[in-house]
């Protein structure tokens, strides 16, 4: 991908947003096992600091190999290199975060509290660097000359800015880089319904006929919609409704206070209004679904309950990006969160009446401190510069809430990975059984996604009942999605086959060069009926046309 990768909000990472940085950073409980699994190891310890001894004494004579690893951006300046005490310093600090690292293995802890510490570890490894510090950072020193010191007084006043309010990690992007509506979420169409919870935004078709079978996608539910429609060219929307789909998109409102007791209930039945509204706009009582993140488990959620009762007819597919529904042993995310966490958090949201998506938005970032954090704190501190300009950290930093009730309900349906067993959750007094979720799936993951494992997308896409059409996206989380065509460096693996295991499925699924949005849209195509003739207007009799898109929910703060 093109920049960092970030991610919409999901439910694993809930329970840690709702507490302090320092319960994450440092899990106590944890760091105790892995202190009294290293005190019953004297011997591996002790070989490990005679190890780091002796690359300390090759490094003091210079006859160390200790280098940073060629995709380290860190220590690219030539003064890392040139400079003998900068250049030992560098290897001194690589050789200690090895050996810490090595005793995080050495400790042989369990699954949950290896990825708890390693977490801690790694992120203080991240922080102690040398590139860091602005006494000792090239970079630092160089911008002084070039500027006249004035990145001296520039850092300190960036720092303190983005200190002063949530969720007080560097800025990644200059607040004004862009405008919603002129810059960003600028396909054409307006909004055909709009309730307490939801607008639903039906887009102007872009050809002269059009798929009869629409299109309704569900976004994330604490970042706004416009991921999937960034700027022309880079816009899932754009480029759908250019491919001769109705193309339909769901704009959450930005709950506050008023809507904690807004749950899976609640919004399950403004999903239904919403697929009711498409039913009567296009006048054909089916429709697609396209959904993405914790938009994606809501998803499910709907469809399972319709077709509970036996109105399953009504979803033509259904297609799930970035999702995860089976939480078992789900990456980092997922072991930071244990019971008394998740009980700290929910009663943490229960007070406020909502969970505050910058609260999430730093969660985020310490999951990804190399790029995220110091990355950041080099550019917008040490040299004093504002960071550039780009689309989805822009997009990332527009956060908005999550009402107390949905907090609630997800982190209950998470801790106990209840979605992946039938009738583990009940919705608007319905159990959940996603095996009769029967339709076709088509189903993205990432590979190098950090907050859903593409092994999780791809065992949750074994929970439902259909024939399912999984897709592996060489990027991370949104970078999945974010995939227009034409980037030479894109690919994906692809096979309609997900009844092996996640590794024999990998070795076995064909590379296609290229984004997958092409991929999709064929296999939209095959099961959007025929074609007609575009409407020449938008809405109906019964559902006109409110305002111009992106809307009005989309600017709530």
């Amino acid at each position: 991908m093109s920049g960092p990768d970030v991610a919409a909000p999901l439910d694993q990472l809930l329970a840690q947003a709702s507490v302090g940085a320092l319960r994450r950073l440092l899990p106590v409980h944890s760091t105790l096992r892995f202190a009294a699994a290293l005190a019953g190891r004297p011997r591996q310890v002790a070989a490990r600091g005679a190890a780091l001894a002796a690359e300390l004494g090759r490094i003091a004579v210079g006859t160390s190999a200790m280098a940073p690893a060629r995709r380290d951006r860190r220590f690219t300046d030539p003064a890392w290199t040139r400079s003998p005490l900068l250049h030992r310093m560098v290897q001194a600090y690589l050789a200690a975060g090895t050996c810490a690292e090595a005793l995080v293995r050495d400790a042989s802890l369990d699954w949950a509290d290896a990825e708890r510490i390693g977490f801690a570890v790694s992120n203080l490894i991240e922080a102690a660097s040398p590139s860091n510090n602005p006494l000792l950072s090239p970079v630092a020193w160089k911008a002084a000359i070039d500027t006249g010191a004035a990145n001296m007084v520039i850092g300190p006043r960036n720092l303190l800015r983005d200190l002063s309010a949530p969720p007080r990690v560097p800025s990644m992007v200059p607040p004004n880089a862009y405008q919603v509506g002129t810059d960003l979420a600028v396909t054409p169409g307006s909004v055909v319904l709009r309730t307490p919870m939801l607008e639903v935004i039906q887009y102007r078709p872009q050809t002269e006929t059009v798929r009869e079978v629409p299109l309704l996608i569900i976004p994330p539910t604490i970042n706004k919609y416009y991921v999937l429609d960034l700027a022309p060219g880079r816009s899932l929307i754009e480029y759908l409704v250019g491919q001769g789909q109705q193309v339909f998109v769901v704009s959450w409102r930005n709950p506050d206070a008023r809507h904690r007791e807004w749950g899976f209930d609640a919004y399950a039945q403004a999903l239904l209004d919403a697929f009711d509204a498409v039913d009567k706009i296009t006048g054909v009582d089916s429709a697609h679904v396209v959904a993405a993140c914790s938009g994606g488990l809501l998803a499910c959620l709907t469809a399972a309950y319709r077709a509970a009762g036996g109105r399953l007819d009504r979803l033509a597919s259904l297609s799930l990006m970035v999702t995860m529904i089976d939480q078992n042993k789900a990456g980092l995310a997922s072991a930071l969160v244990d019971e008394e966490l998740a009980a700290r958090a929910v009663a943490s949201s229960q007070r406020k009446g909502y969970l505050d998506g910058r609260s999430l938005a730093e969660v985020f970032a310490w999951l990804r401190p190399g790029d995220l954090i110091w990355n950041y704190w080099v550019n917008n501190y040490l040299r004093g510069e504002d960071p550039p300009k780009f689309d989805i950290l822009y997009w990332n930093a527009d956060t908005t809430r999550m009402p107390a009730a949905l907090h609630r309900d997800f982190i209950e349906a998470a801790i106990h990975n209840k979605l992946a067993h039938p009738g583990g959750v009940s919705v608007l007094g319905t159990e959940i059984d996603l095996r009769k979720i029967t339709v076709d799936s088509y189903v993205v993951a990432g590979s190098a996604d950090h907050i859903c494992p593409w092994t999780n997308c791809y065992s949750s896409s074994q929970l439902l009942g259909g024939k399912v059409r999984f897709v592996l996206s060489t990027n991370g989380h949104i970078a999945a999605l974010v995939n227009p065509p034409g980037n030479p460096k894109s690919s994906f693996q692809v096979m309609d086959d997900v009844t092996p295991g996640a590794d024999e499925w990998q070795q076995a699924a064909p590379t296609v060069k290229g984004s997958w949005w092409p991929d999709y849209a064929d296999w939209l195509r095959e099961r959007s009926g025929a074609e007609k003739q575009a409407p020449d207007h938008l809405g109906s009799s019964e559902f006109r046309p409110l305002e111009d898109a992106p809307g009005t929910y989309i600017f709530d703060k």
